[in-house]
């Protein structure tokens, strides 16, 4: 037997954590002195110890290591090989936007020191008017907040093309997202994840055409708020006004984009041209 602060030393856990684990029945003394409160590890543990520890060193939560450990035998290993992809896949996804910021601050780097203010990005970004055409849209409506945002894409946009794919219906355009908030809420922001079809069937509306203001993305969605920026100071400078919801179009598929850089991202802004109003001069 172990005591906690011998067992703490060899797993370099310090003897707080150990008792928060116990609390939280990720692993158990093996004895606990009735008459001191003194807590005992056995050698044994030191291997349930050690893949505790293994499991944080790949990022997974307390609570997703707490469910790894109460699977059954029969099924353990099986399990922990499908956890431990999902969590190499979202490791992936943090490394490409990290290294897409890396590249992003030493282009900002060579044009400041080439004296190239750091925003002006913003003068490449360009605004076009286009008429676009009404769209029957298969539709899921949901209020999400910015952290449910990556996870939702995959969700919502799956159902909708399982469904496609139950009632063989009729694709006619890649996949898109209508922002229904009026403005950013962290709770939560009514979302719309919609994907064009050809039938009329239950779960689908019309989107109406009509005219937008049309930007294009290229890159991390992180790009997408200069867009946005960059399409509401374009519709206010030239006298128009925003008549509906903006939206996204998906041109690529996210799930195929092996590198942010790859993303295409049309962003459309509906609107109309504002009336200008004559003012009479009394003379």
């Amino acid at each position: 037997m172990l005591s906690i602060g011998e067992f703490s030393k060899l797993c370099e856990v310090s003897t707080k954590t150990l008792r928060y684990y116990d609390e939280m029945g990720l692993i158990h003394p093996d004895e606990i002195n009735p008459e001191n409160g003194y807590r005992y590890y056995s050698i044994k543990q030191l291997q349930k110890m050690l893949f505790i520890n293994r499991l944080k060193s790949y990022h997974f939560s307390l609570e997703e290591i707490k469910a790894i450990l109460e699977l059954e035998e029969a099924q353990s290993e099986e399990k922990l090989c499908s956890a431990l992809h999902r969590k190499r896949r979202d490791i992936q996804e943090k490394l490409d936007a990290l290294e897409y910021t890396l590249k992003q601050m030493s282009s900002d780097i060579m044009n400041l020191e080439k004296g190239i203010p750091i925003m002006s990005y913003l003068d490449r970004i360009e605004v076009q008017l286009v008429e676009t055409r009404p769209k029957n849209i298969l539709y899921m409506r949901q209020r999400m907040s910015s952290d449910d945002y990556a996870a939702g894409y995959g969700t919502y946009f799956s159902r909708l093309y399982e469904k496609i794919a139950t009632e063989k219906l009729t694709l006619l355009g890649t996949p898109m997202t209508i922002y229904h908030s009026p403005e950013y809420n962290p709770a939560g922001n009514d979302t719309e994840f919609a994907i064009p079809i050809e039938e009329t069937v239950k779960g689908t509306r019309d989107l109406p055409g009509g005219l937008c203001a049309k930007s294009v993305a290229k890159g991390s969605y992180s790009e997408l708020t200069s867009v946005y920026a960059k399409l509401r100071e374009w519709v206010e400078h030239e006298g128009y006004a925003l008549v509906n919801s903006p939206y996204e179009v998906y041109v690529t598929d996210p799930n195929q984009v092996t590198a942010p850089e790859g993303n295409v991202t049309e962003v459309y802004f509906p609107v109309k041209k504002k009336i200008a109003v004559k003012t009479k001069i009394a003379l």
